[in-house]
């Protein structure tokens, strides 16, 4: 989910003129997937599936097994709902692309997920800027079939209107970037990941994880939502939660009165270090300085 939510046209995707229903969703057909294109799911399912075991979180190693996730081709959305439905009431629907802010809440809001239907291209398999169904469904699935982080993932769908009439949509996006996409966890084992936009980047796997450039900053509700990203490279913050109830807990209140103070309250930049921050980790940022982007003092 981004603030700015939109709908695909690239040539590159299949299904970017495929008849869309009311509410986004299309037919996935999948008898129609290549060959081809279900060799790519297995050698993108293989290549993270080597590299999650001692860095993804247990939740979503257990439940990506319990799913049946495999490196057997690209999934069909029905029968991977049936199995995820009797887990935890959700399932997943398919989408052409980014679809617009107020139906992708209302989906979240009914326990439904809108993954994209379409599989990268073999010259872009390292990269994608668009999420495709290796990144929805592999990356942003399994957590659903964890009762606590679906819950929570819903709580979000049910605010997003709000956001939207509030004008603060900005606001309630990072919440989503920087956990949803890019969170990590705290373990007695040490700190995992659970972001899909890290369990889908073989790259950023490790670099979230092991590197010494970026920040990790325990989360703080307010601090999030006042912090930018950047969506074309990796991240020089990422936040860390303590489990996925203390999410839950800190997400499922009244986000008006924080609304009204992020109103007046200064944005920070991706790099920026707060007075009131808990940080795990400081990064010396040597892989963004290699590159001229923006660091902290």
């Amino acid at each position: 989910m981004d603030s700015d939510q939109t709908t695909t046209s690239s040539p590159k995707n299949r299904y970017a003129n495929a008849p869309r229903k009311t509410d986004w969703t299309i037919d996935q057909n999948w008898p129609s997937y290549s060959a081809d294109e279900h060799d790519r799911w297995n050698r993108l399912y293989a290549r993270q599936a080597e590299r999650l075991p001692g860095r993804a979180c247990d939740e979503f190693l257990r439940a990506k097994a319990r799913l049946e996730l495999s490196r057997s081709g690209i999934p069909d959305f029905a029968d991977l709902s049936r199995r995820l439905t009797a887990m935890t009431g959700w399932s997943v629907v398919p989408v052409a692309g980014l679809i617009p802010d107020d139906a992708f809440f209302e989906h979240l809001a009914n326990r439904r997920f809108p993954a994209g239907a379409f599989i990268r291209p073999e010259e872009e398999l390292d990269y994608l800027e668009e999420p495709d169904v290796f990144h929805d469904v592999f990356g942003h699935v399994p957590l659903l079939a964890d009762p606590v982080y679906a819950r929570f993932l819903e709580a979000y769908g049910k605010g997003g209107h709000r956001a939207l009439e509030r004008g603060q949509l900005h606001n309630l996006a990072r919440l989503y970037w920087y956990t949803v996409e890019f969170g990590l966890i705290a373990t007695p084992s040490g700190l995992r990941i659970f972001g899909a936009g890290i369990m889908s980047s073989p790259a950023e796997t490790v670099f979230s994880l092991e590197d010494s450039s970026p920040n990790r900053i325990a989360f703080d509700l307010e601090r999030v939502m006042r912090t930018k990203y950047i969506i074309d490279d990796f991240q020089q913050t990422y936040f860390v939660v303590d489990g996925f109830e203390r999410l839950l807990g800190a997400c499922y209140q009244d986000f008006g009165p924080i609304y009204d103070r992020l109103r007046s309250a200064p944005d920070l930049e991706a790099h920026e270090l707060a007075p009131t921050d808990r940080i795990v980790t400081r990064g010396d940022f040597h892989y963004f300085e290699s590159k001229g982007k923006a660091h902290a003092a």
